[in-house]
């Protein structure tokens, strides 16, 4: 979707009306992810791709007609057994595409949404797939807020708490709701497609307890590095694949590494030489999340040598130590939990109390990533 954006900013500036395909949905060896698109614009200008050639002519026709109907589609295409050349997935692989017509009458949001991803802001835009709900309808949500409708405010409430989760791991993909939101419905589908880039979780020491934290990380969605001096101990075989590992100072790695409000920094070295450098470094720039462990001696210690450094109190409230949640945590992976769990309530402003402990909704409408502005609308 992001290389065809300008093609269809300039469709949607003219006022020329074009019909967009998305996959929705994938199954066994489908040749494209959810969220890759394909376009029809004016004078039968096709711009992108959802399937690498295999349904292509079919999902062109099915653009130009949604576009006449002005009525959305949904559309599943599969491999053909008795004809492996009539249309279908020839990789065995099955899709399903949401081909909706867009102008800025049917989704007056599409050009904030562009404008968004061009400028490498955050956004998922929400769109109803199947149910009562009417097919195509959009809804955008970035951290700081809304707009559009998907036709009801319990299902645009409910949406827009789950896109921003989704906004902040950068993910796409499905969600399932009542008319009016309920969670334990699946009448309506809802197509989630987060324009926004993994967050990163930064880990330095690659010792046990790191292998379990990016292990843990890279479950919930983190583009994890680990980062070590040691070149004995940062060594990828052990680490989970699809982890970065880095043999550089930690210190000197954080600061020619960019950070931002999603990143999370977890320091396992607990050791001064390292950690000291490295969070006088850390507290001073963007980051969600900012743990070191450690027993409550070494943290002393550390907040004092932290204080001898010049670090304001300001700057040393944002560290997380002892790191985790009190779990009684024991082993590598135990650990690993209890820090995941800080992250995530740290993320969502939760207490870490037993949810039989406490009253009201579990996940309150109102309630948003520390520190982020009221919706609005």
């Amino acid at each position: 979707m992001r290389e065809i954006l300008p093609a269809l900013d300039r469709w949607y500036a003219e006022g020329s009306p074009f019909g967009l395909a998305t996959v929705v949905a994938v199954s066994r060896s489908a040749p494209r992810d959810p969220g890759a698109a394909m376009a029809v614009g004016p004078g039968d200008e096709v711009v992108g791709s959802v399937s690498g050639g295999c349904v292509e002519g079919a999902v062109f026709e099915l653009a130009r007609e949604v576009v006449e109907s002005g009525e959305a589609r949904l559309e599943t295409f599969g491999y053909s057994n008795e004809d492996a050349f009539a249309v279908g997935l020839t990789c065995g692989g099955e899709i399903t595409l949401l081909v909706r017509p867009v102008t800025p009458a049917l989704d007056p949001t599409f050009g904030a949404v562009a404008e968004s991803v061009a400028a490498g802001r955050p956004v998922t835009v929400a769109t109803v797939v199947d149910g009562p709900a009417r097919r195509g309808a959009t809804l955008a949500v970035w951290e700081d807020g809304v707009s559009g409708t998907l036709g009801t405010t319990g299902l645009d409430v409910a949406v827009t708490a789950d896109a921003r989760g989704e906004l902040a791991l950068g993910a796409t993909g499905r969600r399932h709701y009542g008319p009016r939101g309920e969670r334990r419905e699946d009448t309506v589908t809802v197509f989630l497609h987060s324009f926004a880039p993994p967050p990163r979780m930064l880990v330095f020491g690659a010792i046990d307890y790191a292998a379990a934290v990016a292990r843990i990380g890279d479950f919930l969605g983190y583009r994890v590095t680990v980062c070590d001096a040691r070149p004995v101990f940062a060594t990828p075989k052990r680490f989970p694949t699809g982890v970065e590992v880095v043999v550089e100072w930690p210190h000197r790695y954080l600061q020619s590494t960019d950070t931002d409000g999603r990143t999370v920094i977890c320091v396992l070295t607990h050791d001064p030489k390292f950690d000291v450098p490295l969070l006088e470094e850390a507290l001073r720039r963007p980051a969600a999340y900012i743990g070191a462990m450690g027993s409550r001696r070494t943290h002393d210690d550390r907040m004092k040598r932290l204080l001898d450094a010049g670090l304001s109190a300001d700057e040393l409230a944002r560290l997380r130590s002892p790191v985790g949640l009190d779990l009684g945590a024991r082993t590598p992976e135990e650990v690993a939990v209890s820090v995941a769990a800080e992250i995530v309530a740290l993320r969502w402003g939760g207490s870490g109390t037993p949810l039989m402990a406490t009253g009201g909704a579990i996940h309150p409408p109102g309630r948003r990533p520390a520190g982020e502005p009221a919706q609005d609308g």
